[in-house]
């Protein structure tokens, strides 16, 4: 068990490097200089030669990539807004609950719907209600967000005037738009669901506890959904991913004052610090709960625990 979170741990290392690795690399290649934007157009060479080494982009760019990795590990520093001339973590932390509030409620209730439907319509094949079931999960499934977010504006805010389309202050705000985050993710669930499901409950083991009388209801909850569960949990933890990455979006729609719509706004400041430090900061999080996932795998599949405590024999 200890050798299962160890070595989940020391992967965690190697996938954050190459993160911030690859969106460094990305924001390298971005068009505009930074010394310019800061000082304006109407400045001299030498000003901007002096601007660029006091920020120090006269510096090869894998020793400042050394440098932004020092001064994360050791201070959680990932440096100064060039708009603001604030610290990027401060306004980080000020952007970050509203986006993962809205991460985590739309990840709740659509695990909530998908989960639910999915062992519904495994236990009732072929009926209407599965029918009904997959069929609205592949039309969510097919719709983006955003569009799905403007959808919602139009009907409920513009046409009906029930709901608000902009803010995130009450509960009404909320409902447009984890609506609109949900529905989608709820759908995958559904289907990746369902099919382990269906999977799980056709295996010798799920008739033999029928043939013993034990009851449908517990063969459903303690082996059929306990066996089928660990895929569900993986796609629950990209699902969250996708939500975090798809707030950026939902959040621009509804404008509500999160990370995403920081990092909007600094994408079109060019405010490189801002967009660099908020999409390594996402990025680590994601990491993270992918992480958590993996170490929970020891906890649900007690195979986990017998091959590794063999290995440590």
């Amino acid at each position: 068990m200890l050798r299962y979170v160890l070595k989940r741990l020391f992967l965690f290392i190697p996938i954050c490097l190459g993160v911030i690795f690859i969106v460094f690399f990305i924001i390298e290649f971005i068009p505009g200089d930074p010394a310019r934007l800061i000082l304006g157009e109407r400045v001299s060479g030498s000003q901007i030669l002096q601007m660029r080494k006091h920020l120090g982009l006269d510096r090869p760019f894998l020793i400042r990539y050394a440098d932004y990795i020092y001064r994360i590990v050791t201070h959680f520093d990932f440096g100064n807004s060039y708009r603001l001339q604030t610290p990027v973590i401060t306004e980080i932390l000020k952007k970050i609950p509203s986006t993962i509030k809205l991460a985590f409620m739309g990840m709740f209730f659509a695990s909530l719907i998908g989960i639910s439907a999915g062992i519904f319509s495994a236990i009732r094949q072929y009926s209407p209600a599965d029918t009904l079931s997959t069929s609205a999960a592949m039309f969510f499934a097919s719709i983006p967000n955003f569009w799905l977010g403007m959808t919602l504006i139009l009907f409920f805010s513009l046409r009906l005037g029930l709901l608000p389309s902009s803010g995130f202050s009450s509960w009404r705000h909320y409902f447009l738009p984890v609506t609109a985050i949900t529905l989608p993710a709820s759908a995958g669930l559904l289907r990746l669901t369902r099919s382990m499901m269906l999977e799980t409950i056709r295996q010798d083991y799920i008739r033999t506890a029928r043939a013993k009388g034990v009851k449908e209801r517990s063969i459903i909850v303690k082996h059929a959904f306990k066996n089928a569960v660990l895929p569900v949990i993986t796609s629950m933890g990209l699902h969250f991913g996708e939500l975090l990455s798809g707030a950026i979006i939902t959040e621009t729609v509804f404008a509500i004052p999160g990370l995403g719509t920081h990092i909007i706004n600094a994408i079109r400041m060019k405010d490189t610090p801002v967009v660099l430090g908020s999409t390594v900061f996402l990025s680590m999080v994601f990491s993270l709960i992918m992480l958590l996932i993996d170490i929970s795998y020891a906890f649900l599949d007690p195979r986990i625990r017998i091959k590794y405590a063999r290995r440590g024999r």
